[in-house]
């Protein structure tokens, strides 16, 4: 294809493509990423941020550049995941800036666009890294500006962006010792390759099969990548992302204030401000800071903190072949306190070959933290890493990993916190009443026990949770703010059964409410959407996903696509909960 200009439908049509490129070879990218970080899944996590933004496209009527410039841009911010994907919805957010008021796309305007790409992706980054997908956007711009006056053609454009682009992807090892270390180019920057080549590909016409084989896999050694790997120092261990639905201006100063008290508490940082929206991405030892500042510009969505130090030794684990490898894994138990707050004892659990597990333990004899004494201290009951891990960022104290605890389970917990006032978070009806109980057995501190009876209204009232106001008043808050949280669960039947009509054989998937069975079925996903169906009422603003540990991420990332298409006039967000036993958790409020 010769043609000078690109239109609306045309561009539809690249962006799709180029998400279905990346899309076809996110596998591949992941493999490539040398950090050990959650949001080092790049493949994922940016094809995750495009693919929310390429439904909505896809979905989209008659293709007018404004509309389908939106799409793209509100789409990819939404579904953003990880740093790569932040940034990567930051370079089409500033793309379709310099082209939304354009009916078609000359070579200039297509260059400008390019750079306005850069600038918005640059201004969202606290500290740019060169060697990274910025730099690969960068050379695409400079090479853009440079080649506008020198052709008309704009296939001979493209392609010429896509050649520097790989040019520079090359390059990204001799920015980066790490990368050069590894023997492999910067994950992001290959991603954004993909997404280019694809467009390119759509803009001749070609309808291409997207795959790919093992000889164009550049060559990885596990030896190199295992060594920066283990080598890896991890000086924040909790990645956080999250969006604020302001509520208040939020003016320049207000985002500038913003990104310098997370500075303050952390790294690689993005803040990006919309309109009515704030996207954070933040590694930091203390998510629950980050989140209490965050509330004061506006409610909080789409919440997802992971353990990178987890995550790197379960990396680490897997490189080394396991238990049965010639390589041993050490964990790190991470019991939340700062290095210079304890001190600490290693002990070398197991011997030989098998998982060594280094545990830190508090050498005060009372097992009393020795933090000054606070007012208020949260314990919560959980199920499941993902779940424990949104409670520790949500400012809980300590979590009890049991959702049957004792009374005495909690008074110990209890009695680690070093406050005045304790909350208590049963997330279980079942086990109510023995927290109750904890207040007559504890005299130093005032008990506070509120009465959730899920682990989504458990989240619920956390994030119902407000500074400045007294315990008791938070209690009333909390209490009345779980009264608007439906809870579903889906699990499968361990035998054959009747309950209220509904004849239940073993090996059924079942989606339980609050209080009866709302759904019986033999498919995971049709189940689900029945119950959710049933939990949802004309009052309902927010479906909340949480899966469990049996439920592969992709299938859950479908999954909550088909509830967006169902529940069109909702919110709906889907978290890694972990949880056993139930594939899915789901809240409507």
């Amino acid at each position: 294809m010769s043609s000078k200009n690109i239109d609306a439908k045309t561009l539809s049509r690249m962006f799709l493509t180029g998400a279905k490129s990346l899309e076809a070879k996110k596998a591949w990218i992941n493999e490539l990423n040398v950090f050990p970080v959650p949001d080092g899944d790049t493949g994922t996590n940016m094809t995750m941020t495009i693919m929310t933004a390429a439904k909505e496209v896809a979905g989209m009527g008659l293709i007018e550049m404004e509309p389908l410039c939106k799409a793209i841009s509100s789409g990819s911010l939404r579904g953003a995941r990880g740093n790569s994907g932040v940034i990567l919805s930051q370079l089409l957010r500033g793309f379709t800036k310099g082209v939304r008021e354009k009916n078609e796309i000359d070579i200039p305007t297509l260059a400008g666009a390019c750079n306005k790409a850069v600038e918005t992706a640059y201004k969202a980054v606290m500290k740019p890294k060169e060697g990274t997908i910025l730099t690969v956007a960068r050379g695409v711009a400079e090479k853009a500006t440079q080649l506008c006056t020198e052709t008309e053609d704009m296939s001979e454009f493209i392609k010429l962006l896509v050649d520097e682009a790989e040019a520079v992807l090359q390059k990204t090892p001799d920015m980066l010792p790490v990368l050069k270390q590894a023997g492999v180019v910067d994950s992001g920057g290959q991603g954004l390759v993909e997404i280019l080549k694809g467009a390119y590909q759509a803009y001749l016409g070609n309808d291409i099969e997207f795959s790919y084989s093992e000889e164009e896999k550049p060559a990885i050694t596990t030896e190199k990548s295992y060594e920066v790997q283990a080598n890896f120092e991890i000086k924040y261990g909790y990645c956080t992302e999250f969006i604020v639905m302001l509520d208040k201006v939020f003016n320049t100063k207000n985002e500038q204030d913003f990104k310098t008290y997370l500075e303050s508490l952390g790294d690689s940082i993005v803040c990006v401000a919309d309109e009515d929206y704030v996207k954070i991405h933040v590694h930091t030892n203390d998510p629950g800071l980050v989140i209490q500042k965050a509330l004061t510009y506006g409610a909080l969505t789409r919440i997802k903190i992971d353990n990178m130090r987890e995550e790197h030794q379960e990396k680490l684990f897997k490189m080394s072949g396991g238990a049965n490898g010639e390589k041993t894994y050490v964990e790190i138990k991470d019991d939340n306190t700062t290095d210079d707050k304890k001190k600490a004892e290693t002990e070398i659990k197991s011997e030989d070959k098998d998982i060594h597990e280094i545990s830190e333990k508090a050498t005060d004899e009372n097992n009393v933290p020795k933090e000054e004494r606070k007012d208020i201290g949260f314990i919560s009951v959980s199920m499941g890493d993902g779940m424990d891990a949104i409670f520790k960022g949500l400012g809980v104290d300590r979590i009890i990993s049991t959702m049957n605890p004792s009374t005495e389970d909690m008074v110990e917990a209890v009695k680690e916190i070093n406050a005045d006032n304790i909350f208590i978070l049963p997330n279980n009806k079942n086990i109510i009443m023995a927290a109750n109980q904890v207040q007559y057995m504890v005299e130093d501190k005032k008990i506070y026990v509120i009465p959730t009876r899920t682990i989504p209204q458990g989240i619920t009232a956390l994030i119902n949770y407000t500074i400045g106001m007294s315990a008791q008043e938070n209690k009333d808050a909390m209490d009345e703010s779980i009264k608007g949280v439906k809870t579903g669960q889906v699990t499968y039947a361990v035998r054959d059964t009747v309950i209220n009509g509904l004849e239940i054989r073993q090996g059924n998937i079942m989606g339980i409410g609050d209080h009866d069975i709302l759904s019986v079925g033999d498919d995971i996903e049709d189940t689900s959407l029945k119950m959710i169906e049933k939990m949802v009422d004309e009052s309902s603003e927010l479906i909340s996903i949480y899966y469990g540990r049996d439920t592969d991420e992709q299938d859950a990332g479908d999954f909550a696509a088909k509830v967006e298409e169902k529940f069109k006039d909702l919110d709906v967000e889907m978290h890694f909960g972990g949880q056993p036993i139930y594939y899915y958790v789901v809240s409507v409020e």
